[in-house]
């Protein structure tokens, strides 16, 4: 297992450190937990937004996977901005911002603490490549799990997702609905948790990045709720550790000639 723990070691292993390791004796790990690599999960859960309402869960799934193949898995968090909902107000103004407050979240979480690795548990636009962002600077062994996306609202026989409420505000200004189908789609545009449900930022991203080798294959399409995204995160300890075990890193996965070969294909 040494040869995992590249970075950890430096404070779980080294006996001039006796206070980190006592602040993990506090967190519960046993002496033979410190001798285990450690994989930093960072989940963008928050109550605020569907697409990251469930990633917290998510999380606690990745971290007995992690366990489960004889690493430490440990959870922190970092921000997300609501793309759906600062649409068309000031709040956008932080979105993109919000990229790089992410990837610089991470980074400086992972680096602090030494971790070998990192599994990202993103949801909304730009959690994902505010994730891949932190990867690529890190360069330590890690994986994208995206939180998926949201399932189809419906009303009276038709198929929604956040679009209709945009759209559905059009045919009101028209005259063409009225104001209690107007209310009735806009309440079941989005029936729970997960991504909005289209090809627009989120599930693009994710796209994307699986395209690219950094999240686990067919998982983009894995819904947000089901079985398929749960056996998805307990997945993700195994390929964790295989790609720990390889030494495989971010910039051996993304580079420029595979970037340019993506660009090619589009």
């Amino acid at each position: 297992m040494s040869e995992l723990n590249i970075y950890s070691k430096t404070i779980t292993q080294d006996p001039t450190q006796p206070a980190a390791q006592a602040q993990f004796y506090a967190l519960g790990l046993t002496e033979d937990d410190l001798k285990k690599a450690q994989v930093g999960i960072v989940s963008m859960g928050y109550d605020g937004n569907p697409c990251n309402m469930h990633l917290n869960d998510l999380a606690a799934e990745i971290k007995k996977g992690v366990w489960e193949n004889d690493l430490v898995g440990l959870v922190f968090h970092t921000i997300g901005v609501s793309d759906g909902m600062s649409n068309g107000t000031d709040g956008m103004r932080y979105s993109l911002v919000s990229r790089d407050v992410i990837a610089d979240s991470i980074e400086v979480v992972c680096g602090a603490q030494y971790y070998d690795a990192l599994i990202a548990v993103p949801g909304c636009d730009k959690n994902m490549p505010g994730s891949i962002m932190a990867m690529g600077r890190l360069n330590r062994p890690a994986i994208m799990v995206y939180g998926g996306t949201i399932a189809a609202g419906h009303y009276k026989g038709q198929d929604l997702n956040i679009v209709s409420a945009f759209e559905a505000l059009g045919h009101k200004i028209a005259g063409d609905i009225s104001e209690e189908d107007f209310k009735g789609i806009v309440k079941c545009s989005c029936p729970g948790a997960g991504a909005c449900g289209g090809m627009y930022t989120a599930n693009t991203m994710a796209s994307a990045i699986e395209a690219m080798g950094m999240s686990l294959p067919y998982s983009s399409s894995n819904p947000a709720i089901g079985e398929e995204k749960k056996k998805e995160c307990r997945d993700a300890g195994k390929a964790i550790r295989l790609l720990m075990e390889k030494n495989i890193r971010p910039r051996d996965i993304m580079t420029r000639k595979h970037l340019k070969m993506q660009l090619q294909s589009l």
